[in-house]
């Protein structure tokens, strides 16, 4: 009887020490991070960072969050279980968005109103190259492999493919007005990028950079001109794309075989980006005018749950904890 009670109160313990994974949103007119945990479903904690923080981007071991403090002129480091702001890198004016190397070192950053992206060795803290882009460098994606970066230019329309061995760009693809994001599938054959203004997505063969397909969105009951996609995210199989329309208010969900929109999912008000929880259950959308985050339940594709973070929730980063 002993022995029972002392087994079931070790496990009490063990169960009160867990910790639920994570999703962390940056708030751009908060100067806030929200943390939300996944099993609550609700804020737990929120940490003052640096001015207009948008990309956020964990390390590969989650010990650390990379923030692009836009209106700082940073990108900020913070230590993951202090949330104390450890030092800056140099980044570059206007930060917006950033890819991290699959070695866990080298973060590559679009530098908005400078037209560079800028190639930082997170470990040295040094700045290892800057490479010339287009007008508005916004997108930002790394291969697989590591082999190729990505910048996407708002004002120039285009995809520059840069090898990351020599920081030189061998390619430049032509995207309709804005492109905002680009995402790779898991095995580097496909490339994803949204554009704006131009309301399509347009998926390229990464071996030759040919375009294989645009896809475009109708929403019943939605201007054409609200339909704007921006982050772009695919599940973990790679079978569907989640790409959030911005304030048309909607996620389209896409089959990769296909590319056919397989349905549009409302949420909060202007939807920027996304980030699955780790177990893909769930998909979580920053929702930027009204001030929350959609949960969507990814078995039945419909939002289930809103959650009230900061002021304009743009960014958003799953952190698996083990719990």
């Amino acid at each position: 009887m002993i022995k029972r009670l002392l087994t079931l109160t070790v496990l009490s313990i063990l169960a009160s020490s867990v910790v639920a994974d994570e999703i962390w949103v940056s708030n751009e007119k908060s100067d806030t991070v929200s943390v939300i945990d996944i099993d609550k479903m609700e804020v737990v904690r929120e940490y003052e960072v640096g001015e207009r923080p948008r990309g956020i981007i964990f390390s590969r071991d989650y010990k650390y969050l990379y923030i692009c403090a836009s209106d700082s002129d940073a990108v900020q480091v913070m230590d993951v279980e202090s949330g104390e702001i450890l030092y800056d890198l140099p980044s570059g004016e206007d930060p917006e968005q950033f890819a991290l190397h699959p070695n866990n070192r080298l973060l590559y950053i679009a530098n908005e109103d400078d037209a560079i992206t800028t190639v930082v060795d997170t470990s040295t803290k040094k700045v290892i190259a800057q490479i010339n882009v287009g007008v508005e460098p916004e997108g930002m994606a790394v291969s697989p492999d590591g082999k190729v970066s990505i910048t996407t230019s708002e004002t120039t329309n285009m995809a520059h493919w840069i090898d990351t061995e020599t920081n030189k760009i061998f390619a430049n693809t032509l995207v309709d007005a804005r492109p905002r994001h680009a995402e790779y599938t898991e095995d580097g054959k496909r490339l994803w990028v949204s554009a704006e203004i131009g309301g399509t997505v347009t998926v390229f063969n990464t071996e030759d950079q040919s375009a294989i397909t645009k896809i475009s969105f109708e929403i019943p009951g939605v201007h054409r001109d609200k339909v704007q996609p921006v982050g772009v995210e695919l599940n973990k199989d790679n079978s569907l794309a989640f790409v959030a329309l911005g304030p048309a208010n909607h996620i389209a969900v896409v089959d990769t075989e296909s590319y056919e929109v397989l349905k549009y999912i409302l949420v909060g008000k202007r939807v920027w980006h996304m980030a699955f929880s780790p177990d893909y259950k769930h998909l979580f959308t920053t929702n930027g005018v009204s001030g929350d985050v959609s949960v969507i339940d990814l078995e039945k594709l419909e939002a289930v749950k809103a959650i009230k973070v900061g002021r304009f929730p743009w960014g958003a980063a799953a952190r698996p904890t083990g719990g």
